[in-house]
């Protein structure tokens, strides 16, 4: 078989492995997930129980209370073209103009929050799980969650330096980012209840977001295809068992292929911003003014490109899967495209 021919077989096997995972994903409970970050580094270990703390709706959100119906049909979001602004352009009135696009994320969140027919796709207790993906600076009253394959080690660059270890987010080591027991980047976790409550209710939150397609893409890719650190594990461990198509549960891997809302909960948790992967260039600079950081931090350089939408790239993934089956995936993702208003892949499903 050739190697093309066996990655495509490899990306079927896996969007169907991700389908059976997912259906299944309330049993992954009890077990210690071992989870690697996005672009390398140190894997960092996560408790998953199904004890759920306490829902913590101190300052209950207004998306979660309000039943307004989601629009069927939506024009294309302007903010998930391309920015021509680079990530040093944030002068005070791009960023200004930048505010009424968080805005319209917010209120279609808030919207999306309120359809009871997606309830099943968007709404996640505020458990053990969600509160390990938080991490806390109390220093500057910041809350950020962490989801896979959206550049998380650059925030959590900007977190460490806003600790006070390091003066630049250069100066980090690339292994220190990773090492959760010597980064100083607690979990929100870690605190109280009364702590917890505390800080979901007062501090400022946020968490980036992107196509959900791209992001299964990108992970696919890491894991299966380029990644030094744990493509031998994935290779002859988990890609064997998804060609044979075995029902088996693979709970230390389970969280790159789980919802935007599975993890961070923002149907429950009103955060304050949403940033989206695609336009990282015009959020990273707006969530640090937003934030009050913007004179003491600098976001990481990004490369020219990398955050670009990239339909080609998606296409081509996407060749060796049946519509049947990326209707399927589709369906699953459903919540994360209504919340964060990514258009439906009409050319992959139609």
């Amino acid at each position: 078989m050739s190697h093309a021919m066996r990655h495509h077989w490899l990306l079927l096997g896996a969007c169907g492995w991700v389908l059976l995972i997912l259906m299944f994903a309330s049993k992954f409970i009890n077990l210690n997930f071992r989870v690697p970050d996005d672009y390398g580094g140190k894997s960092d270990l996560l408790g998953w129980t199904d004890s759920a703390l306490k829902h913590t709706r101190a300052h209950t959100p207004t998306h979660t209370r309000a039943h307004t119906h989601t629009p069927t049909a939506r024009e294309p979001e302007p903010e998930h073209r391309p920015p021509s602004a680079g990530p040093s352009a944030g002068g005070e009135r791009e960023l200004q103009d930048w505010r009424p696009v968080a805005a319209r994320r917010l209120q279609l969140l808030s919207s999306v929050c309120g359809n009871a027919s997606l309830a099943n796709l968007t709404h996640t207790p505020v458990s053990r799980f969600v509160l390990d993906r938080i991490f806390v600076c109390d220093k500057h009253k910041i809350l950020f969650c962490q989801t896979p394959k959206v550049g998380n080690t650059q925030w959590k660059k900007v977190l460490i330096v806003l600790n006070g270890a390091f003066s630049t987010v250069e100066e980090i080591p690339e292994n220190l980012v990773h090492d959760h027991e010597k980064n100083g980047l607690p979990r929100l976790s870690s605190m109280s209840e009364e702590g917890i409550q505390h800080r979901l209710s007062s501090y400022f939150k946020f968490f980036i977001v992107r196509d959900p397609f791209e992001r299964l893409i990108s992970a696919f890719k890491d894991k299966f295809v380029s990644n030094p650190r744990f493509e031998p594990w994935y290779k002859h461990h988990i890609g064997p068992a998804i060609v044979r198509k075995l029902d088996r549960q693979f709970g230390d891997h389970v969280i790159h292929w789980l919802s935007f809302a599975e993890l961070c909960a923002p149907c429950e948790i009103r955060y304050s911003v949403v940033g989206h992967h695609e336009t990282l260039e015009r959020d990273a600079p707006f969530i640090l003014q937003s934030a009050g950081i913007q004179r003491l931090v600098s976001y990481p350089t990004i490369p020219p490109g990398i955050t670009r939408y990239n339909r080609t790239k998606v296409l081509r993934y996407f060749s060796g899967i049946s519509k049947r089956d990326a209707r399927r995936l589709y369906a699953r993702y459903h919540g994360d495209f209504s919340l964060f208003g990514y258009p439906r892949p009409h050319f992959l499903l139609d």
